[in-house]
């Protein structure tokens, strides 16, 4: 058998982390055993669903490289498949029509809670044997009431649903379109899923798409419902936890190999390991180890693996990610260093891509202002004399280069009886505007020797007390 698996999105909203997790799961299975992984988009839901959406869903994946396999399915382009497999179950009389009116099925909900029973269909047309014309009408699945449907999830275990609990669920509504249930079960059945893995929050749909697989004599695939992710206080996940479109991750400088691995370690683990590669995941992921009770969003973990693959990436890779951020804040990169060489200067401080051409900044533009506490912690009587030292002599170089500059600075703290820090940190000001930046004989190779000694005369001018 050829493991195949499927990610099925709505486009009626973005792809969140929650969707993402499903999606890599599935990939992974599905990459693990050497099968296929399918895309399907479920936009039956025409009034909600949109082309954005849409677009967000497979900007999303494709950030993330889950890539897969064949076209996307549209849900929407299969309802004759659907049609037909509801006229069949008509016709093997394992559904029927249903003519109740919404007045009538709220009252009857309104007696069952009066007296204290579940809220169900009753099945009440099921044995009607007129079919009046003009009147608006459903058609449901004629469920079996006695027995259970036993689930054998691959993460949960064994679930066994009373089948009386199960009422009869409609296929078709009122205007002719098929409902999710059959839709999805239509649709996995031609194309050939093997694993439907999925949130745990579909658990209660899975008994009765197992009935209409088996109606339709269609082979059941196998299930597997991940236990869904909660925020660190234990509540559901929402915005104010991290819950944002998946491509937000990507606009606010996450590399996709930190929320790959993050994603992949919520829920699963592998020993006491943190960092996967995808290579790893692939070989090592089963679904089997995925764990039985809610993940916890930890936003802290999944800045740690950012900083990881941040340091880890090559200078090269991230180019158009950093170029991209420096032309959005009015900077052109080519009109300075060579960003690949600032990127390596600064991948070790960096958090993440945004924090990184943050720092990039300075590089590419002079500061327009200088960190007040730094100015007054760092300027004190000697730095003047200090810095006009450091100008006299680096004019005289030649070869500007760190390690070129590096003796020069210590020489002229040692003539001066003064600390490298006495003169690295006003330097610092005076080239960035704050006392962070890379080793600053670094910081002053990469900026050029006329840039350096410009913006150091510049600071001196203004901070110089009159």
């Amino acid at each position: 058998m050829t493991v195949r698996t499927r990610f099925a999105p709505s486009p009626t909203g973005m792809l969140h982390i929650g969707g993402a997790r499903t999606a890599l799961f599935s990939w992974l299975y599905a990459r693990h055993h050497g099968g296929q992984f399918l895309l399907r988009i479920e936009d039956t839901d025409r009034e909600r669903s949109t082309d954005e959406a849409r677009q967000v869903i497979l900007d999303g994946l494709a950030w993330l490289g889950l890539d897969w396999d064949g076209d996307v399915v549209f849900q929407s382009q299969r309802e004759a498949q659907h049609v037909a497999a509801v006229n069949r179950l008509l016709a093997e009389g394992k559904a029927y029509r249903c003519y109740c009116s919404k007045a009538e099925l709220d009252a009857l909900r309104e007696a069952q809670r009066a007296a204290g029973v579940k809220p169900r269909y009753d099945g009440r047309c099921r044995h009607r044997t007129d079919q009046p014309e003009g009147v608006p009408h459903v058609i449901r699945f004629l469920s079996p009431d006695d027995g259970e449907t036993l689930v054998r999830d691959l993460v949960l275990g064994d679930v066994r649903f009373a089948n009386q609990e199960l009422d009869d669920l409609i296929l078709m509504r009122s205007d002719g379109t098929p409902t999710y249930n059959l839709a999805v079960v239509v649709d996995d059945a031609e194309m050939g899923i093997t694993h439907v893995i999925r949130g745990s929050d579909h658990l209660n749909n899975t008994p009765r798409q197992m009935q209409l697989y088996r109606a339709l004599d269609l082979p059941v695939p196998q299930f597997a419902h991940i236990p869904l992710i909660h925020g660190p206080d234990g509540a559901k996940m929402s915005k104010r936890h991290g819950a944002v479109a998946i491509t937000d991750y990507r606009r606010t400088g996450y590399l996709p190999e930190a929320v790959i691995n993050y994603l992949a370690r919520l829920g699963w683990s592998h020993g006491d390991s943190e960092v996967f590669s995808r290579a790893d995941l692939v070989r090592l992921f089963d679904i089997k180890d995925v764990g039985k009770t809610a993940a916890r969003f930890d936003q802290q973990k999944l800045d740690w693996l950012n900083a990881h693959y941040l340091r880890a990436a090559e200078p090269e890779a991230l180019q158009a990610e950093i170029a991209s951020r420096l032309r959005a804040a009015a900077v052109e990169p080519s009109d300075g260093p060579q960003l690949e060489a600032v990127i390596a200067a600064l991948q070790e401080r960096s958090k993440g891509l945004d924090d990184l051409a943050e720092s990039a900044l300075m590089f590419y533009r002079a500061p327009e202002a200088y960190d007040e506490k730094a100015v007054a912690k760092h300027f004190g009587a000697d730095a003047f004399a200090l810095l006009q030292a450091f100008v006299d002599e680096a004019e005289q170089l030649e070869h500007w280069h760190a390690e070129h500059i590096h003796p020069v600075l210590h020489r002229v703290c040692e003539q001066a009886d003064a600390k490298l820090g006495h003169l690295a940190q006003p330097i610092r000001v005076l080239v960035a505007g704050v006392p962070v930046s890379p080793p600053i004989d670094l910081t002053l190779a990469l900026l050029g020797k006329a840039e350096s000694l410009t913006r150091i005369r510049a600071g001196m001018a203004r901070l110089r007390p009159a």
